[in-house]
């Protein structure tokens, strides 16, 4: 049996991946497939692809693009949800800071440089008119527990992730969220290791086809807003706001939506070039 490596982020947008491994979908087809929970999210990610932990991700389609073009050996297959990312921008609950506004050159929490965190900062400061590189400062934190130790303890000021996985942060008090910034793009896409896909194609074809299949039917599973909200810690009403929200997809990110990612990146001096479609994307 054919063992597959594939990381994502214990989110709620992975639910389906969960839901195939549990039935046995893979294994009936002659394949191992190993999830890992990625909390450091996509820039953890796009290392593990790097140095051959992983075989595949469930990944953010600004963060692999970037890493791709910055020499990570690894190709899109399909995008996974085709929906923007809502990203909350939160303060902590005592923070002085009530609007986005006043974040403009103060310190923002990230998981790792690359990552969503990251880039996203970038986004919002070009949303609001800031200057790049007065305006934007950093403090690494790792991850969502480390965002609120950061946050807490003021050694950050803001922290941008899903709004909907930190709305349980909300809620409790910890954080209090200003803003949201959604991604101009289809939020996740699904990239392998080339040397993996040159191998194993068929393997991956059969992945997808199976992980299609699920996503394709995803909001008429029976009480699958029930599962969610007690999965993943959320209120009911949160959960049926973010499936209203949400769209995945069963095919490839096209031309012109990867031409509008890199040229965003590229106009934030994210990246320092532009690459071909065909080196960032193939069509299985």
């Amino acid at each position: 049996m054919k063992i597959v490596n594939i990381g994502g982020v214990p989110e709620h947008f992975n639910l389906a991946w969960y839901l195939t491994l549990k039935d046995g979908a893979y294994k009936r087809e002659g394949i191992n497939l190993r999830w890992r929970d990625y909390h450091g999210g996509t820039g953890d990610m796009c290392q593990a692809l790097r140095d051959e932990s992983i075989d595949m991700a469930v990944i953010l389609t600004e963060g692999i693009v970037k890493d791709i073009i910055e020499g990570n050996p690894s190709t899109i297959v399909q995008t996974f949800v085709k929906s923007p990312l809502i990203w909350g921008i939160h303060v902590a609950k005592n923070s002085e800071y009530q609007s986005i506004e006043e974040l403009k050159g103060t310190k923002a929490a990230i998981s790792r440089f690359g990552s969503g965190s990251h880039l996203m900062a970038y986004i919002n400061a070009q949303n609001h008119d800031w200057n790049l590189n007065r305006d934007l400062k950093f403090e690494v934190i790792n991850n969502l527990d480390g965002a609120v130790d950061g946050l807490t303890n003021a050694t950050a000021d803001y922290f941008m992730w899903e709004k909907f996985t930190t709305k349980p942060l909300v809620d409790s008090g910890t954080f209090r969220r200003i803003g949201n910034c959604p991604t101009p793009w289809p939020c996740f896409v699904i990239a392998v290791r080339n040397d993996f896909l040159n191998e194993h194609a068929d393997d991956v074809k059969t992945i997808l086809n199976i992980i299609n299949n699920t996503t394709l039917e995803f909001k008429e599973i029976p009480s699958i807003d029930k599962t969610i909200a007690n999965r993943y810690n959320q209120k009911l009403e949160d959960v049926q706001e973010w499936l209203s929200l949400t769209e995945w997809s069963q095919s490839n990110i096209n031309k012109n939506t990867l031409e509008n990612v890199q040229q965003k990146l590229l106009d934030l001096d994210i990246i320092s070039q532009k690459i071909a479609y065909e080196s960032l994307v193939l069509n299985l």
